[in-house]
């Protein structure tokens, strides 16, 4: 009998067994779904790389028919860009606007990023991911070390998120009479069209970042406004498959500009203005 299996058959008490057999069930059909996702990648990489269907059967001992129907099932490749498990989603948090300290506050999160979630929450529920989101407080304090993690919050709500983008020599963010973007290697600025003249625009940061612990990655999301961070929830929504092509789960950075509707404040475009900087050799 497989260990796990003996661990949770020796529990004594009854309902502690169920419980425990419970999350090893859930475990178990977590990791059949992401090695359905493995399995089905291999097959488009072996594809691409000129082999036959034929080819393929042959040599995994199956029919050609039954490639047919591994090609396509389980999740998508893409989904590896965002992670396996439950999803979690900090939005960045701050005091109500209006009040003093005296009258105690609370804590509120923009309402574009309510909506950017809801987006990412629709995302993942199609590459089979559920998700969660929490909000960080004011004081900008966030918990970065952990895995299936997607940020969004600029870096003037968090000094810990601000330290972690310190790290990329390739674009950042940058104050003078308004915050902007720079595209350090190229010396290009990128500032919203708000601040410009007031049109319905933005630019985003989209990166996959280190931990501080050292021990992987987070993805991470933020505009010069925020509604810069729904620009860049839109890219993803229209170009997933192709970034995640171009750097799968490894370490870069980008830019992505957006027009919106300024009434409903939906996206109406997004596209990549920098080179997707890689972070790696």
């Amino acid at each position: 009998m497989h260990e796990d299996l003996k661990q949770v058959t020796d529990i004594a008490v009854p309902i502690e067994r169920a419980k425990a057999a419970i999350a090893l069930m859930a475990d178990y059909q977590g990791r059949v779904v992401e090695l359905s996702r493995i399995r089905r990648e291999a097959i488009e990489d072996a594809s691409g790389s000129g082999m036959s269907q034929a080819e393929i059967a042959a040599q995994l001992g199956v029919s050609r028919g039954r490639v047919g129907q591994l090609a396509s099932a389980g999740p998508p490749p893409e989904r590896a860009f965002f992670g396996s498990g439950l999803m979690t989603v900090p939005l960045g948090g701050k005091y109500e606007a209006g009040k003093t300290p005296e009258q105690n506050p609370g804590e509120v999160i923009a309402r574009e990023d309510l909506n950017n979630f809801e987006h990412l929450r629709k995302l993942f529920t199609s590459l089979k991911l559920e998700a969660q989101y929490e909000v960080i407080p004011p004081s900008g304090i966030v918990n970065l070390n952990r895995e299936n993690l997607v940020v969004i919050c600029g870096p003037r709500l968090s000094p810990i998120v601000a330290q972690v983008l310190e790290g990329d020599d390739n674009l950042r963010f940058q104050k003078d009479e308004a915050w902007h973007l720079m595209d350090m290697r190229a010396g290009t600025e990128y500032r919203s069209p708000m601040d410009l003249d007031g049109t319905a625009g933005d630019v985003g940061y989209l990166g996959r970042l280190p931990r501080l612990d050292g021990k992987g990655t987070f993805l991470y999301i933020a505009g010069i406004h925020a509604i810069g961070s729904s620009g860049v929830v839109h890219y993803l929504e229209n170009h997933l498959s192709e970034l995640y092509r171009e750097v799968k789960v490894r370490r870069f950075s980008t830019l992505i500009s957006c027009r919106y509707d300024p009434e409903t404040l939906e996206v109406l475009e997004s596209r990549r203005v920098t080179p997707l900087y890689r972070h790696e050799s």
